[in-house]
């Protein structure tokens, strides 16, 4: 047994640890660190960001609110749930409300949250956090900010797994969003009682 412990992954010992370069929405952190198992030193990359929030706008006739913009990553159009940062002394709940609000003109008249993910621990250091936004409704225009170009799209909820499963909606986060949703907060029960296919995760 203790052989076993010994094999076991433990954390790196930081030996230093600095700020390298701010680019407005996240900034680069450079740890030296030491393997625990070898001694082994290395440098590691890390982006430091504010958390991050996504939000699944559901109409009262099960109708989601979702948003079609450009992302430059990947130079190309894709198919997503509003989100965004957390911005300094917002909690998650009320940048996701913002975010809503912002990105398709929409409020909701309940916020429930569906957890927090780690994006991508092994360079970044923020978590993802999930909502539900039941009672959607909309209440005004868009606010988009200069950078943004935002359609509105509205699909309905039974027809979400079947647009992941055909590659129309791609972006992990938002996916990672769906799962919680459908397995974890509704369960098969509820896909049965709407007709809604197996869904594919």
């Amino acid at each position: 047994m203790k052989e076993l412990d010994e094999t076991k992954p433990k954390p790196w010992k930081i030996l230093k640890s600095r700020r390298d370069k701010s680019y407005r929405v996240f900034s680069i952190r450079i740890d030296t660190a030491q393997s625990p198992r070898n001694r082994f030193i290395d440098e590691f990359y890390i982006l430091e960001t504010n958390p991050w929030v996504n939000v699944i706008p559901l109409t009262e006739d099960d109708q989601v609110i979702l948003v079609r913009q450009y992302r430059h990553g990947i130079r190309d159009l894709t198919l997503e749930i509003p989100g965004g940062l957390v911005e300094d002394g917002d909690t998650p709940q009320q940048a996701a409300l913002r975010e809503l609000a912002e990105e398709t003109g929409y409020r909701a008249k309940e916020m429930i949250s569906l957890g927090a993910v780690h994006p991508n621990p092994a360079i970044q250091n923020n978590l993802c956090y999930s909502f539900l936004a039941t009672g959607a409704y909309r209440a005004g225009n868009q606010q988009q900010d200069a950078a943004e170009d935002i359609e509105v799209v509205i699909r309905p909820l039974k027809a979400i797994p079947e647009m992941i499963k055909k590659g129309e909606i791609t972006h992990s986060l938002v996916i990672v969003a769906f799962y919680r949703f459908f397995v974890e907060y509704l369960g098969r029960s509820y896909s049965q009682q709407i007709g809604m296919p197996h869904v594919p995760f």
